[in-house]
């Protein structure tokens, strides 16, 4: 029997790639059902027109980690009250790609290489957390310019930003040095300082976005509550919005 716990923790594994936290702690997961070795998993992201790209890579990642789990043996995940949902939803569980269901909208089809601008985006912030605790204990920017990836402290950021830099393909040897460029350039010390304001700045950014998403969540569950879940078909289509793939992290 398929114990939920299993399928919780593997959904716990999923990402939103530009919030870089799980579905489960975002709460985007609506709902979870279990018949046998049939899964079924219900998203909900926070706006009915959240970027079909981003949408597609939330509920194909969430299948993937499902269909992983011991004893499953089937997965439907169902994007709630989205402009794309049911195209989504039904082109993850057919097996196809981006570039099928949506034909010429992105380039390369499986979205890698906006996943990798994400990822990057999600190292840049972790590194600028861990680096932020260690300036509260003293240390400078230079100093920090002088530490290696052994010297990595034990802190709640700590197992993220080491995926991430595995993920990445960055240094990850103990004399690599720990405070790393986005393209993965060693700091120096000259332009430590520099690089720690320009990731606190992407820091706040993600931060900022997170909050909001969690607030416009609220408003759409606190709506539902009062009037009723709202179908996609009766929603205004606004146009699709992708985002770029060329963008800058």
């Amino acid at each position: 029997m398929v114990a939920l716990e299993d399928v919780r923790d593997a959904l716990d594994r999923v990402h939103d790639p530009e919030l870089d936290q799980s579905l489960v702690k975002l709460d985007f997961v609506a709902d979870v059902r279990i018949t046998g070795a049939v899964v079924e998993v219900d998203l909900r992201l926070p706006t009915y027109f959240c970027a079909p790209n981003f949408a597609w890579t939330m509920t194909a990642d969430a299948h993937e980690q499902v269909s992983a789990v011991d004893g499953v043996e089937q997965v439907r995940v169902n994007l709630l009250d989205h402009m794309t949902g049911h195209e989504i939803g039904d082109a993850v569980a057919a097996g196809k790609s981006f570039d099928e269901a949506f034909p010429g909208l992105v380039d390369g089809g499986d979205l890698a290489h906006l996943r990798e601008q994400f990822q990057r985006k999600a190292f840049v912030v972790r590194q600028e957390r861990i680096a932020g605790q260690l300036r509260a204990l003293g240390l400078t920017p230079e100093q920090l310019a002088g530490m290696r990836y052994a010297d990595l402290p034990e802190v709640p950021d700590s197992g993220r930003y080491r995926e991430l830099r595995e993920t990445l393909g960055l240094p990850t040897k103990p004399d690599s040095a720990l405070l790393l460029h986005p393209d993965g350039r060693e700091a120096r010390v000259e332009d430590a300082a520099r690089l720690l304001i320009e990731s606190r700045l992407t820091r706040v950014s993600v931060e900022g976005n997170a909050d909001f998403c969690q607030g416009m969540l609220a408003t759409r569950s606190d709506h539902d509550a009062i009037h009723g879940q709202t179908e996609n078909d009766d929603l205004p289509a606004p146009a699709r919005t992708f985002v770029p793939t060329g963008a800058s992290v």
